[in-house]
């Protein structure tokens, strides 16, 4: 028989749990990943559809010998669409297919305004890349892409038109051609031709059927590209007034009490929501009036004047004042707030005496106060070497017997003491005379310019001369020496300048990006829902702004979060563009790109690390990511960064690229001078350094301050030798003839205020063939 195996309950319910969890998690991933795929769908089905706004294409051509114009003709008159031309003259029109049941908005982009380019693909949903058929895309096109991808692509297809006008010998070379060009942009990216009725129907459906890629700072946000504006003056100059700007709602519900943004324009306030009738219906409504029999004409026309008025303006919102968003973006800074008192006259003399303080040192009988100024204090003898030679300890016991703790008798201690030592009395001014009658200053001139031929080519950036006209303590006022710079502890408020009086600061950035994020989530169908035509009624703004649009170029609107509005420091997180060679130094006004904005600062870099305090950099480096901090308006992450350089003849160079990292104004950012000097005599652990002062009262000032060698030494500042800024100095160890002594100062820098939301409109790109070496560029 064959024996039955018996398991204990217990393990069989263990068992039964383990398997019944391990079902639950598949069961729980299987949902996850059917709802993401449903999401994805509808988002699908939505855009485009008769609840959705109409799938806006953006066709940017990419080599300036294309024809848009028959391109776009041909996919006009694709069989079955209804066609909706909006603005012919400049490439806008909607197509309307009912078999389909989608809804698309053309609009070509001047690739000569980089400007409209930018804004244009911020709201786009697809572009329409057009390609060359031989070869692709030129330098400009080139150089658009490189700012396109920079600033985040959305969906995005690839067409092509005249691939059969090439000859058939050359036909498939051509192809290969091509295709290998497009790997490098674009890779694993269909080319579509567009030379028949049929590929446009095709190129149609590939763009409605394609998963749609998302822009981080537009998810968050409500936008809309104006389709139609109307200016209604609010005075009598009639230069400011109320916008009327009617599109399509798109991302996010638009809230009436927000604020919104015209890109490149400013913040403002809204007042109104409308909602007219859709231009672009889905299925397009007739209005037949029904007249009865026995009824005359009169009364069939007022029947069909009653159907207008049913599709006139219905007011969605209007807005609350108590809850609408203020436009204040600075702070009214106090003048009393965080007053404080000066030192008076009596104070900054003492402190001035403090610093001359005289020394007594117990020495030979007979000897000078100049010789008594070069003896070792005791500190020092105690922290010399045990590796010196006997004979050197014997000399120093016979000479000082009287430091022993033999007993001596009366008679000595009468007589012999009071021969051989005394207490001299060093004042701060002792031995300037003596000092200065050996000193050659012809010779000293002239080793110091040695010094700076030998030093031009080794110099690096944070090693500065001390100035000889001035005094180095008021050049270097504001710096101040640490211990260590990872360490050593620095007041994010101390000393803070007067525009931070002006800016806003969050306690904590982060967790209120988090809590706003989240209620955003919470809020629900508060305002005009995405896929409505609205006309949005904007109060306070300049006529120039319909002057823009009626110019042709496309007027964006984005709606802003809570606090986006107000003025702080903004850290951004860039990194050389590999297109660009000419270095940027600091203090040059940049041209920003970021998210939706787009304002002209100039920069502050410093390095990208981890620590409290971040070193300053004289100018935008290509090797390693630099941190770019503006006083600008506040702006949630993420957002894209572009950063470009205005040439003198109007065109803007893409310089940089990158994210916006936080907001932050308490960012230590430290500028770290070095002041270098060479030692003039070598004793054992002493040394007699020249040219790092010029005179006696910078060494007394920057005595504190901790001295270290390019061979690695460390040290400290003993006392001042004579009045040309010699300095005998204490070092951990023997210095080397050829060492550098050196002195690190640090001062905390800011920002300076120079936003200026006005970007003047660049001309063509042209690229520049003129190549700079990073190393000849004066980096002041």
């Amino acid at each position: 028989m064959r024996s039955v195996r018996r398991v204990p309950v217990k393990a069989l319910s263990k068992k039964i749990k383990k398997h019944l969890r391990k079902l639950d998690r598949k069961h729980k991933a299987n949902q996850i990943r059917r709802n993401k795929k449903d999401a994805v769908l509808a988002e699908k089905r939505h855009l485009g559809s008769k609840d959705g706004p109409p799938h806006l294409v953006v066709a940017v051509p990419l080599h300036g010998g294309l024809d848009m114009t028959s391109l776009l003709n041909l996919v006009q008159n694709s069989e079955g669409n209804i066609l909706h031309e909006d603005d012919s003259k400049n490439g806008k029109f909607a197509l309307v297919s009912p078999k389909m049941k989608q809804r698309w908005c053309f609009v070509q982009a001047n690739r000569d305004d980089l400007h409209s380019l930018l804004d244009l693909v911020k709201v786009a949903d697809t572009l329409l890349f057009v390609l060359d058929p031989e070869e692709g895309w030129d330098n400009y096109g080139e150089y658009c892409l490189s700012c396109l991808f920079a600033q985040g692509l959305p969906s995005f297809v690839l067409a092509v038109q005249g691939m059969n006008e090439i000859p058939i010998k050359k036909r498939n070379e051509t192809k290969k051609q091509l295709s290998k060009m497009i790997e490098k942009r674009f890779p694993d990216a269909k080319l579509c031709h567009l030379d028949t009725e049929q590929e446009s129907a095709l190129l149609l459906r590939q763009i409605s059927t394609q998963k749609q890629r998302h822009l981080s700072f537009r998810d968050r946000r409500s936008y809309m590209l104006a389709h139609r504006v109307d200016f209604q003056p609010s005075d009598e100059s009639g230069l400011v007034g109320t916008l009327k700007v009617s599109g399509y709602v798109r991302g996010q519900e638009l809230n009436v009490n927000r604020l919104i943004h015209i890109v490149g324009h400013g913040d403002f306030q809204m007042s109104q929501i409308d909602a007219p009738p859709d231009p672009y219906p889905l299925n397009p409504r007739v209005h037949k009036p029904k007249v009865k029999r026995g009824q005359d004409v009169e009364m069939a026309d007022d029947a069909g004047n009653c159907a207008e008025m049913e599709e006139d303006v219905k007011v969605l919102m209007k807005a609350d004042p108590s809850a609408q968003e203020s436009l204040q973006c600075e702070v009214v800074p106090d003048p009393m707030e965080g007053e404080q008192t000066w030192p008076t006259e009596e104070e900054l003399n003492e402190a001035e005496e403090s610093l001359r303080l005289k020394v007594q040192k117990k020495v030979q009988k007979g000897t000078s106060a100049y010789q008594a100024s070069w003896i070792l204090d005791d500190e020092e003898n105690e922290g010399e070497d045990d590796s010196e030679d006997d004979s050197d300890d014997d000399d120093m016991d016979d000479d000082q017997e009287y430091a022993m703790d033999e007993p001596i008798s009366e008679e000595e201690e009468g007589s012999g003491q009071e021969e051989e030592s005394e207490t001299v009395t060093i004042p701060d001014s002792t031995r300037d005379d003596k000092y200065d009658e050996n000193l050659d200053e012809a010779e000293e001139e002239q080793m110091l310019e040695k010094y700076k031929l030998q030093r031009q080519d080794e110099m690096f950036p944070d090693e500065v001369d001390t100035p000889r006209d001035q005094l180095a303590r008021i050049r270097f006022q504001k710096f101040r020496g640490l211990k260590s710079f990872r360490t050593s502890p620095w007041d994010p408020k101390e000393n803070l300048p007067r525009d931070y009086a002006r800016i806003f600061q969050f306690h904590d950035f982060f967790r209120t990006r988090k809590r706003i994020f989240k209620e955003l989530a919470a809020d629900e169908n508060e305002g005009a829902m995405v896929g409505w035509y609205v006309t949005v009624h904007i109060t306070g703004v300049p006529l120039s702004v319909l002057e823009h649009f009626n110019q042709g170029s496309p007027l964006v609107l984005y709606s802003l979060l809570p606090h986006e509005q107000k003025m702080s420091v903004v850290n951004m997180l860039v990194r050389r563009h590999a297109g660009n060679s000419e270095p940027v130094p600091a203090k040059e006004e940049i041209v920003f790109h970021c998210g939706f904005r787009r304002f002209r600062a100039a920069p502050l870099y410093s390095q990208h690390t981890s620590a409290d305090k971040h070193k300053s950099e004289r100018f935008l480096r290509t090797d390693a990511a630099v941190v770019v901090s503006v006083y600008a308006p506040i702006t949630f992450p993420q957002a894209s960064v572009l950063m470009f350089k205005q040439r003198s003849n109007g065109m803007h160079d893409l310089i940089a690229t990158g994210s916006l990292l936080s907001v932050d104004p308490d960012r230590i950012v430290i500028k770290r001078v070095v002041l270098s000097g060479h030692p003039f005599k070598i004793m054992k652990k002493t040394a007699v350094v020249r040219y790092m002062f010029f005179n006696r009262e910078d060494v007394l000032w920057f005595k504190p301050v901790e001295l270290r060698t390019k061979w690695g030494r460390r040290g400290h500042i003993k006392e001042p030798l004579g009045t040309h800024g010699h300095m005998k100095c204490h070092f951990d160890g023997q210095l080397k003839s050829q060492d550098t002594v050196l002195m690190n100062l640090y001062k905390r820098v800011y920002p300076k205020w120079t936003y200026d939301p006005y970007v003047p409109a660049p001309i063509t790109w042209v690229k520049s063939e003129v190549q700079i070496d990073p190393t000849e560029v004066d980096m002041e």
